[in-house]
């Protein structure tokens, strides 16, 4: 039971939910939504027909499609053709799903910009798609099979990083004339008033890994960065909404500047803004740039109560993530907050002594002195949780994306529960005033 701290089953969940579809979905449509849903089927052609019959193989013959039996590893083969018929109930089933997702996304965004968000909702790009995945399986020419994208070490990461994600070719993307890329940003950009591209440096270059091998022995492949930035900023226009570069890690000379050129926003981390070519101690607020996204921290970061505490040193430590020993990777977290309490101290935003609730609003006046255009609030910040909801380096080791919002007890949280959070409420409001 998640009231009781268990981790999220995401399996058991969608197994609940597709059982309570599939009856609704026995449910003569009405003849306007037959007719809407007949219209984006037809709008959304082929792509929608691909994924739907992936999903539809997946459920006979499992989720990897490079364990399916002959024929059907091909979406343009004639025994896929026949296994389509043959299941296309459950293909209707399946596009039925995405047309519904359709549906209430697009009415979240118009709750949202209804409400007076003139943003509304900020959707995500990925840096890539399963390997075993309905897009791997559907657009397999365009992904360089054998593989992986990832990250060369860094002071981040010593060991360097393999995400399993296999990396667009940039020839056949260019012999494409970029349109896969371009349906993939249309897609997301017709529900969103912003859009985060994660590792945003992939549009430039990406760190690829070779099957079987460390990520330290991957090499970088460069794209067209003209090319996927002319595209990227020409669907963006289209839609109306703006683009937030998530630029964190090794970013090469000169990424940033085309970044900005064109409009595109980063991201800056608190914890990262340095003055790194001088006394490398912490930027005052005035140092930061406006153009760009400032956070306390991400989804890839520990949250600021365990940032603050060295918590997150402990939990590296406790699953074997540390190249040093931990005496030094304390050691140095604990000068690293050291020295960013005392700028807040000595800009006013909190007392000596303050609590921890009190530092985490500190963190957040301080990114409003700087002149950032836009400030982001991690949802665990808010309500004091610990714990990291992904940690890079690991997959099995750490329960990534499987656990449920917990308050600083470590009890998790309704939704209700988050709505009428205190500590949340106060956090909000600082950030209002």
């Amino acid at each position: 039971m998640l009231e009781q701290g268990a981790l999220i089953d995401r399996d058991a969940v969608w197994q609940i939910k597709r059982e309570a579809l599939e009856l609704v979905h026995e449910v003569p449509l009405g003849p306007g939504r037959r007719a809407a849903y007949d219209a984006f089927r037809e709008e959304q052609g082929q792509a929608l027909e691909d994924h739907a019959t992936w999903c539809a193989l997946a459920e006979a013959h499992g989720a990897d499609w490079h364990r399916w039996p002959d024929g059907l590893r091909d979406p343009r083969s004639d025994r896929t053709a026949r296994a389509r018929r043959e299941l296309a109930h459950r293909v209707d089933f399946h596009s039925w799903l995405v047309w519904l997702t359709d549906t209430q996304l697009t009415a979240a965004q118009r709750a949202a910009r209804e409400a007076g968000m003139p943003v509304g909702i900020v959707h995500d790009l990925a840096v890539g798609v399963h390997p075993g995945g309905a897009d791997a399986w559907a657009q397999r020419e365009y992904f360089a099979a054998g593989m992986s994208v990832g990250a060369p070490p860094d002071a981040f990461n010593a060991r360097g990083q393999d995400w399993g994600l296999p990396p667009w070719r940039p020839d056949r993307l260019a012999a494409s004339g970029y349109a896969p890329f371009r349906a993939l940003l249309r897609g997301l950009f017709r529900y969103a008033g912003a859009l985060r591209v994660d590792h945003v440096m992939g549009l430039f270059r990406l760190w690829w890994v070779p099957e079987g091998h460390p990520p330290t022995e991957g090499t970088y492949v460069r794209y067209d960065a003209e090319a996927m930035l002319a595209v990227l900023v020409l669907e963006a226009s289209r839609a109306g909404a703006m683009v937030i570069g998530e630029d964190l890690g090794t970013v090469e000379p000169g990424v940033r500047e085309a970044l900005r050129a064109r409009g595109v926003y980063g991201t800056s981390v608190l914890w990262f803004e340095r003055d790194w070519e001088g006394d490398r101690r912490p930027l005052p607020p005035r140092g930061w740039r406006a153009d760009c996204l400032a956070t306390a921290t991400t989804h890839d970061l520990p949250p600021t109560a365990a940032r603050l505490s060295g918590e997150h040193v402990d939990l590296r430590d406790s699953l074997g993530l540390l190249t040093r020993p931990p005496r030094e990777e304390r050691a140095e977290a604990a000068a690293d907050t050291a020295e960013w309490r005392e700028l807040f101290l000595r800009l006013g935003l909190m007392e000596p002594g303050a609590s921890e609730e009190a530092e985490i609003r500190a963190v957040h006046r301080y990114l409003l002195r700087t002149p950032a255009r836009m400030i982001g609030v991690w949802l665990p910040d808010g309500v004091g949780d610990r714990r990291p909801q992904n940690l890079p380096g690991t997959w099995s080791q750490y329960p990534n994306w499987r656990l449920p919002i917990a308050d600083a007890r470590g009890r998790p949280m309704t939704l209700e529960a988050l709505t009428a959070s205190p500590r949340l409420r106060a956090l909000l409001s600082t950030l209002r005033q």
